[in-house]
């Protein structure tokens, strides 16, 4: 079963919730962002090239020019490459693990998988951030040495920063497979 929703992220913008449940014990949530904007992205260039060719006129030296629009396509496809994700997923699986996957807008995927034995609770945490306090999903990780000690946190949708409402959904799907993976361990 697969159903969409919109949300918004912390600034306003436009978030799509992909929910993908594939059994009891199994379901993918991927949240998209907004695709680059052709708008800002002419908006740079021009910006860039402008300030080169003010140059040029000021020193009449190409070498500017041909440094500008350089330094714009590196950093265009630097940004594109490294820095924007279009895509994160959450996948869990209550006898596997949490996979997180991010996909870039050049296409790389970046994946983490964590070992179910690993997880010790899925939580929903709060922050300051930039004069706001936001909330953001996050995998706490046992310690070895401790049993009831927390080794890590590992935060989960940090491009997109998501709403309250919409961590709220991922959360409680979350929270029926670690219940279903515990009474599933639990039996004999």
């Amino acid at each position: 079963m697969e159903d969409e929703r919109s949300f918004s992220d912390i600034c306003g913008g436009r978030l799509a919730l992909q929910r993908r449940y594939y059994s009891p014990s199994c379901r993918e949530f991927c949240l998209s962002c907004p695709r680059l904007s052709l708008r800002s992205l002419t908006a740079v260039t021009c910006t860039v090239w402008l300030a080169a060719y003010g140059l040029f006129t000021l020193c009449e030296n190409s070498m500017i020019l041909s440094a500008a629009i350089f330094i714009t396509l590196l950093g265009l496809l630097g940004y594109l490459h490294f820095v924007k994700i279009d895509q994160e997923t959450l996948l869990i699986i209550d006898s596997l693990g949490i996979q997180m996957t991010s996909s870039y807008a050049s296409g790389k995927e970046s994946t983490t998988f964590i070992e179910m034995g690993k997880v010790k609770d899925v939580v929903i945490n709060e922050a300051i951030y930039m004069q706001k306090v936001i909330y953001y999903l996050c995998i706490l990780l046992k310690d070895p040495m401790e049993p009831h000690g927390i080794s890590q946190v590992v935060p989960v949708f940090q491009s997109a920063k998501p709403r309250l409402d919409c961590l709220i959904e991922v959360y409680r799907s979350c929270q029926e497979i670690l219940a279903h993976q515990k009474a599933t361990s639990a039996s004999p």
